[in-house]
């Protein structure tokens, strides 16, 4: 995987010299940072004491996901790129030092609740009168305003509250994953951050952005919304296979594989399928083709092709319809995409020795770019694991860390 420009050492990261500084929890906040991070921004994350919770959340739906040295690896793909360090910021010399690190910053990030950050003097005010310039980066459950404006809020719970659980085409409410609405909310904070850094650049102004888990997850169903908004349609496709034609339906192959086809019009590819299909005499039978020359009776073609998709594997269909120019997929389990040549040949999936894993295949950064390089280049860190290297950075000596250490401020 040395064909684009993520190995090249001697490329330059697009957001090198971008400092960040975090205090926030769990993914929805801090995998913006992971994000920026790939892009080369230096980020800090700040950690109290007992430290983030993702470190140790290594039991979900009785899934065990810790890593070999018992932290999630969940918290890994939160907190890739950083380095961290163990303060206490509620004593003044531990609140001394973290408003330095914002004075030296670019960006700084929460998503703490409104409440709390009021509480630690982690408010936009606050922070931006010890640097004016800053980019302040908040990510709340719901919003800044409103009734739930200070409520905490969960993945599944911007789901639910969207409608995202009522377009998956089941009768009961579904939860499309777990991460799914943190990781587009982490998207949608690095894509505001990007363009707060690009306004500054060009007025030289800081502001504060802030995005929500709710606001996210409608943006993401920009056109269910709007559809739901202008033609009064509450949109949900149908799981239900006979609604569809065989142009626009799965199908289970030989080897217990799903393919699963989307053509648009369907006219236009009706009878190349049936050519590809070897299934020619659907297309003389005006029960199995319309005047239109597209697929009629779709409860019926379905059962035909049933049966005629289980006479070959996944595979074999997959190199029929390429060869046919035929826009079929195949369903894969995320396991199997592990493996997928087209994820390994792009570098979508790239590969990175972990301190504690060892050699990994993990997401890569999905953007090519000509003349930069991105992708992970720092596993997460272990709890407080740069706070000495970070602080004499500062300018302080060893014997002011080692009192810090003392007086349990550092760790």
């Amino acid at each position: 995987m040395n064909h684009v420009n993520t190995n090249q050492p001697d490329l330059p990261r697009p957001l090198d010299g971008i400092r960040i500084v975090e205090y926030g929890l769990f993914h929805a906040g801090p995998g913006a940072n992971a994000i920026l991070g790939d892009l080369g921004a230096e980020v800090i994350k700040v950690e109290t004491a007992s430290g983030d919770p993702e470190r140790y959340w290594t039991d979900v739906a009785g899934y065990d996901l810790a890593l070999k040295n018992g932290e999630s690896i969940i918290f890994e793909a939160s907190n890739r790129n950083k380095r961290g360090i163990c303060l206490d910021i509620r004593p003044k010399r531990g609140r001394d030092i973290f408003d330095r690190l914002i004075g030296q910053a670019d960006v700084f990030l929460t998503n703490l609740r409104g409440s709390t950050t009021d509480r630690l003097s982690l408010d936009y005010e606050t922070i931006s009168g010890h640097n004016p310039k800053i980019i302040y980066a908040g990510v709340s459950g719901y919003g800044i305003q409103g009734p739930m404006s200070d409520l905490g809020a969960f993945d599944p719970l911007g789901q639910a509250r969207s409608g995202m659980m009522f377009v998956t085409g089941s009768a009961e409410p579904t939860m499309i994953h777990l991460g799914i609405l943190d990781q587009a909310a982490a998207i949608t904070v690095s894509h505001a951050i990007l363009s707060a850094l690009l306004y500054r650049e060009r007025k030289g102004i800081g502001q504060q952005v802030h995005i929500s888990l709710y606001g996210t997850a409608l943006w993401v169903q920009y056109i269910n919304l709007l559809t739901a908004s202008v033609l009064s349609i509450d949109p949900c496709i149908p799981g239900d296979r006979a609604k569809h034609s065989p142009l626009r339906n799965r199908f289970r192959c030989r080897d217990g594989k799903w393919i699963l086809g989307t053509h648009h019009p369907e006219e236009k590819y009706w009878t190349r399928f049936c050519e590809a299909t070897n299934q020619t005499e659907l297309l003389k039978d005006p029960r199995y083709t319309n005047d239109a020359g597209g697929p009629a009776d779709f409860v019926e073609l379905n059962r035909i092709f049933d049966e005629v998709f289980a006479n070959r594997s996944r595979d074999e269909w997959m190199e029929i319809f390429q060869a046919n120019g035929l826009m079929f997929c195949s369903v894969q389990r995320i396991k199997e995409v592990t493996t997928d040549v087209q994820a390994l040949e792009n570098d979508y999936l790239a590969e990175f020795d972990h301190p504690v894993q060892g050699a990994i295949a993990i997401p890569g950064y999905p953007v090519h770019f000509s003349a930069c390089k991105a992708g992970t280049w720092r596993a997460a860190p272990k709890l407080g694991e740069h706070t000495d290297e970070v602080l004499l950075q500062m300018g302080l000596s060893n014997s002011d860390i080692e009192s810090l250490r003392r007086d349990g401020i550092i760790k």
